[in-house]
């Protein structure tokens, strides 16, 4: 039974070349930028004031991740394969707006992703890693680095919302998310908080 106050922390990596021009990448494997690198040792501020429980890390196998997990002074770090972002296949490297010249409307939440994962592909991983996650709950916090899309279909699962929900929950790059527990609830305690909003929970 995970305890009342028990806190999982989703930690989305810094900027990365792509990340900057707003480009989809999700196996196209990127180093962090200056100020990426930047982002992670200010989200490592960001982690530590939540004072967390004998935090267990799990982060995706991306370098940006890794680097982001590293440079935020994070420590039991363990690589997790499905931790990895939404597999956008033929739409790798593309951004938004060169998708909606030929699918107008085109978002990652509503459309297909051809050559990629699909939002129940996407959401069941999600349901996984929360399942996997959970019973570590009842004696430490949890900590996952990974992905913009992928945190947010986690924020979404968590509040057992459908899959497309995540677009309610945009994730800057170097920016934290506090999920917990409310009467027994899941609830969502904090959502983007970067270095800038530290403590700032509306």
């Amino acid at each position: 039974m995970p305890a009342s106050d028990a806190r999982l922390v989703l930690l989305r990596h810094g900027e990365t070349t792509w990340s900057a021009q707003r480009k989809h990448t999700s196996r196209t494997d990127l180093p962090l930028t200056e100020l990426g690198e930047a982002q992670a040792r200010a989200a490592g501020l960001v982690v530590k004031s939540l004072d967390l429980r004998d935090p267990l890390v799990f982060t995706s196998p991306r370098l940006r991740a890794r680097q982001t997990a590293e440079l935020a002074g994070l420590a039991d770090i363990h690589v997790d394969d499905e931790l990895v972002e939404w597999d956008y296949g033929d739409y790798e490297g593309v951004t938004t707006a060169e998708i909606r010249e030929t699918v107008p409307g085109w978002t990652v939440w509503t459309h297909p992703v051809p050559g990629g994962e699909t939002a129940e592909q996407v959401g069941a991983r999600a349901d996984h890693v929360l399942d996997r996650a959970e019973p570590a709950l009842a004696d430490r916090d949890v900590v996952l680095v990974g992905h913009g899309h992928f945190s947010r279909v986690l924020i979404a699962r968590w509040g057992e919302f459908a899959v497309r929900e995540g677009r309610r929950f945009a994730m800057s790059t170097g920016a934290v998310s506090v999920l917990g527990y409310d009467h027994g609830a899941h609830t969502i305690w904090a959502h983007n908080l970067t270095h800038r909003t530290e403590g700032d929970l509306r």
